[in-house]
């Protein structure tokens, strides 16, 4: 399968809802981006949620050089301040069977705290889509609560699992039921998916397979 990635960018102006002088202008939007672009940049402090911030960077190094990887970011200058990963499932999750060439997994969405609030998540989301660039493909995402910033957010497991399911559906991602057994260990944790209007239904049964190990829940 070839992955067509078509780089687009856009400013996204920053409303005055925090006294923060940093936080003034605008912000570009845009990727995918390329590794050589990436090691240009650097991290906002911030950005510590999974990892430390030039560890993080790495990260995002290794999945733009991948054929099938995107990163997609929010700038200011030289400093990033927010990302979404795409990439392949992990080999060692239930996603992975069947290696499907058209399968790809929202990774991991982030924006440095001081920047919250301020649309760059949902910008980062429609950047990625844009100009039809992933028709082809069924891009999922799993949420965990355990992975949410409830502390920092400070909203509830359920306030937080509202406010992810209003970012993704600014893509149209919307709740597919799973017998994973991960995602069913809590409530709140969830499968949103949004299917690729040329995908086809070959691809869209095999993922039906995948969603449900238990034949009589399928």
């Amino acid at each position: 399968m070839i992955h067509y990635k078509i780089h687009v960018r856009q400013e996204q102006p920053l409303p005055s809802i925090n006294d923060l002088s940093e936080k003034t202008g605008y912000v570009i939007v845009e990727g995918p981006v390329a590794p050589d672009q990436l090691r240009r940049l650097v991290m906002h402090p911030d950005l510590d949620a999974f990892r430390p911030p030039s560890e993080q960077l790495e990260a995002l190094l290794e999945i733009a050089g991948l054929p099938e990887g995107r990163i997609i970011i929010a700038r200011q200058d030289n400093v990033i301040l927010g990302y979404v990963t795409f990439h392949y499932p992990d080999e060692m999750e239930r996603w992975s069977e069947g290696s499907m060439e058209d399968l790809l997994e929202l990774g991991a969405i982030e924006v440095a705290d001081a920047y919250r609030g301020c649309g760059l998540g949902s910008a980062m989301l429609r950047t990625a889509f844009e100009q039809e660039q992933l028709e082809s493909y069924i891009v999922f995402t799993t949420e965990y609560y355990w992975h949410w910033d409830l502390k920092k957010s400070g909203l509830s497991v359920w306030e937080y699992r509202r406010m992810m399911e209003k970012l993704m559906q600014t893509v149209n991602m919307v709740w597919y039921a799973t017998d994973d057994p991960e995602i069913c260990s809590h409530p709140a944790n969830c499968l949103m998916v949004r299917m690729g209007r040329d995908v086809p239904l070959s691809s869209q049964e095999q993922f039906d397979r995948i969603r449900f190990h238990q034949r009589f829940m399928y």
